[in-house]
């Protein structure tokens, strides 16, 4: 991506995503003032509710097969409006596994956010749940040296991963070279978490964007790759 213009078209992109998270926020936090108010409810609340500042990743993926575009993210908390800003971007063009996003591929985007949440740091590098818990993995290399590796909550599932399988392509991805044994498997320090993931595909945001466009009484379509505040 080669140009502000280009820029700005990708992150408003993301910003509707933004806005989801924010607006679903604000209706559990409304929800929970009523149900405080009533004191009605015969179990204790569970609605998700977003701190100001969370762990968060981008993953972008193109095509009608959802190949990985891009993702990268934190796991230092972050204020959600500017950290959505910041890694929207840096998925989409710093992540050095792909090159930049280019214009000609936003029509096969989609955009994925995951706020991070509910950390546990376990003893058994075996005690968490395919498709319900993202893992960080902490490890010494063959060298010495401290790696760390993680994959978000849907990945094993997608893959079809066990739980051995997902560790082992975690520590490869961590850079981990020699042979896997069971051994070094029980010298990972593993963290457990689970996240909140939205999704929006650059056509939905384009209907979304006229939707606004008519309301706002234009009777025309709006060039697909105009900007605007």
């Amino acid at each position: 991506m080669r140009d502000t213009t280009e820029l700005v078209c990708m992150l408003t992109l993301f910003l509707k995503l933004r806005g989801k998270a924010m607006q679903r926020q604000s209706s559990h936090l409304q929800a929970r003032k009523r149900a405080l108010r009533n004191r009605t409810l015969l179990e204790p609340l569970s609605w998700t509710f977003y701190p100001p500042e969370l762990p968060l990743f981008v993953t972008w993926k193109i095509g009608r097969d959802k190949r990985l575009r891009g993702c990268i993210g934190t796991f230092s908390a972050m204020n959600l409006h500017s950290g959505l800003r910041e890694y929207t971007l840096t998925s989409a063009l710093k992540d050095s596994r792909f090159p930049p996003m280019t214009r000609d591929e936003l029509p096969r985007l989609f955009c994925s956010v995951s706020l991070l949440t509910n950390f546990e740091d376990v003893c058994d590098y075996l005690d968490w749940e395919v498709g319900v818990h993202g893992i960080r993995i902490e490890f010494i290399n063959e060298k010495g040296s401290k790696r760390t590796a993680t994959y978000l909550p849907e990945v094993a599932k997608e893959q079809g991963w066990d739980h051995i399988q997902t560790i082992d392509s975690l520590l490869r991805k961590g850079g981990y070279k020699a042979p896997i044994t069971n051994e070094f498997r029980k010298t990972i320090k593993l963290t457990r978490y689970r996240s909140e993931k939205m999704t929006l595909s650059y056509a939905e945001y384009l209907a979304h964007r006229q939707h606004h466009h008519f309301q706002n009484g234009i009777g025309h379509p709006l060039p697909p790759y105009n900007h605007y505040s």
